[in-house]
């Protein structure tokens, strides 16, 4: 009796059906990273530890009172952006981009602060002015979000900058931001394309075309996305078996513990594997537009929406 009411209290703020996708996500993430990492503990282990950590934090904000998140919004964001004025002017360089800044103590990479500070700023700011809400509100959270953009992508580092994007305009979107705006942002964007273009370093436009024809450069940099392509299409309708991926243990997948993952997981479990997976992140993912949808307050709502959303869009980069 009493640990069940124990349990109840320290589940009372959990979804249990999304934290059950999640769990089964997390298990299923482990196997593979195992199989991955040529059937060593070593890797397995440290993500069992960020795991703990991670759930311990989700935990810890699950039962954080709303009126204390929110209090949370501006130093997080204001402390991101003071990181990333940081590393502008005294970050670290490593392999051409300077992305990390040394406190002394400790290493840190300020745009993963964003990845959550610009989402709570601006869900933060529409809940601030909810009943009042104009154009030039919806003006002003564009400039938060982009300021913070354009630090990350000056870094260089184009990948985060535009996940960063897509987090910031789900805020906007459900925030009520008119299809016609979006409309004129969307031709706005295909008018500058041109110009964003000439503006990209020349080993990001060579990522982007290796994207639609890694062939042009199959030994080089198309190399890990033609490998990766190759171990996808031999799993089949069933796959290879556990830890039978040759792919993956004769080391022709490159990074097949971080990029290319789901290469491993789709030679290993096939077709089948693959919509079982899709099924389990579609779950997740429906589960939290459920949440979304029974938010007690606007800023719940917006923080939910753009969390589920930005899951979804991680997903499809991930496994795109």
């Amino acid at each position: 009796m009493i640990r069940r009411q124990l349990w109840q209290r320290l589940t009372a703020h959990i979804d249990r059906p999304l934290m059950l996708g999640i769990v089964l996500l997390l298990l299923t993430s482990l196997l593979v990273l195992y199989s991955a990492d040529n059937a060593s503990l070593s890797q397995v282990m440290n993500q069992m530890r960020n795991i703990a950590v991670a759930l311990t934090c989700m935990w810890l904000v699950a039962n954080l009172p709303l009126h204390y998140l929110l209090r949370t919004a501006v130093p997080i964001y204001v402390l991101g952006m003071v990181l990333l004025i940081g590393v502008a002017l005294f970050g670290e360089i490593s392999h051409g981009a300077r992305r990390w800044l040394n406190l002394g103590v400790t290493t840190v990479q300020p745009s993963e602060l964003m990845k959550v500070g610009v989402p709570l700023m601006m869900a933060w700011y529409f809940e601030k002015n909810e009943a009042t809400l104009t154009l030039k509100n919806y003006f002003v959270a564009t400039l938060l979000l982009l300021l913070p953009v354009a630090l990350i992508a000056r870094q260089p580092d184009l990948g985060t900058a535009l996940l960063i994007s897509a987090s910031g305009f789900y805020v906007l979107f459900l925030a009520g931001l008119s299809w016609r705006v979006i409309g004129g942002m969307f031709v706005a964007g295909l008018a500058s394309a041109p110009v964003l273009w000439s503006v990209l370093h020349d080993y990001q436009r060579h990522r982007i075309l290796m994207l639609f024809d890694p062939s042009q450069d199959a030994l080089g940099n198309g190399y890990h996305t033609i490998q990766a392509t190759i171990a996808v299409g031999s799993g089949g309708i069933l796959g290879k078996g556990y830890l039978n991926g040759t792919q993956t243990h004769l080391d022709f997948l490159p990074e097949r513990t971080t990029d290319f993952i789901f290469a491993v997981y789709s030679e290993e479990f096939g077709l089948i594997g693959n919509l079982i997976l899709l099924s389990l992140y579609a779950f997740v993912v429906m589960r939290g537009f459920i949440i979304t949808g029974n938010a007690s307050t606007y800023f719940t709502r917006l923080m939910a929406g753009s969390i589920t959303l930005t899951f979804a869009t991680y997903t499809f980069v991930n496994m795109g």
